[in-house]
């Protein structure tokens, strides 16, 4: 579940920072500092952030050739040209572009939304644990009995929310907020109820939790 993040940047220190920024966030992040052997990470990789301003070939050039030999692959451009022009040529083959200065929680914004739209198809099954996850069908099963876990429409939200954003700690806010659809009041124990019961139905001790994990004092974690 943990993606793999293939990073293009020459910059030593935004290449720094910004690898550092996604590492902390939960993925694994593969930096090179120019094009040249990017297709030898192309298979490992989950999507591919790509910096224009390059040694040897410019991005452009990079991302066109990645693009064309592996289409399913989403492409997130990153540059310092804001002109339309520079836009529209990267948006000929890449998902995304971005301008830099950019905050990290945009990017990272970014990222999410691409791994979603280039995500699992219907059918794909997901591990976690022993637990086989099937997104798209809202089934869950344990694999060590092979019987289905029925969870409750709240409780499936809850998990998937917290699946989708995997090794990321959500506060008690977003997730309330993202499956409520209301802000949180602080004291309300609805969502610690239902995380409860979640647990009493995936975990394998529900007392030691090791597919939910509470951050105590700010939310949830699903370690993939």
């Amino acid at each position: 579940m943990r993606k793999n993040l293939l990073y293009i940047e020459d910059d030593p220190e935004i290449g720094q920072w910004v690898s550092d920024n996604l590492t902390e966030r939960g993925y694994r992040v593969t930096w090179l500092t120019s094009g040249d052997r990017a297709g030898e990470h192309m298979s490992d990789s989950d999507l591919v952030l790509l910096d224009v301003m390059l040694p040897g070939l410019d991005g452009f050039s990079v991302g066109q050739r990645l693009k064309k030999d592996y289409p399913q692959t989403p492409i997130l451009m990153i540059s310092a040209r804001t002109s339309i022009e520079d836009k529209l040529q990267g948006l000929v083959f890449a998902d995304d572009y971005v301008t830099k200065p950019f905050h990290p929680d945009e990017l990272a914004a970014r990222i999410e939304v691409l791994l979603r739209r280039f995500g699992p198809t219907i059918g794909s099954c997901l591990t976690l644990g022993h637990l086989h996850v099937y997104p798209e069908e809202n089934r869950l099963v344990d694999q060590r009995t092979e019987n289905e876990i029925i969870l409750t429409g709240k409780q499936f939200q809850i998990f998937m929310y917290l699946l989708r954003h995997a090794n990321q700690i959500m506060t008690k806010e977003q997730i309330f907020e993202a499956v409520w659809g209301e802000p949180y009041m602080e004291g309300d124990k609805t969502l610690m109820v239902h995380i409860r019961y979640l647990r009493e139905k995936i975990e394998e001790d529900p007392g030691n939790p090791k597919i939910i994990e509470t951050i105590r004092g700010i939310g949830y974690r699903v370690r993939s």
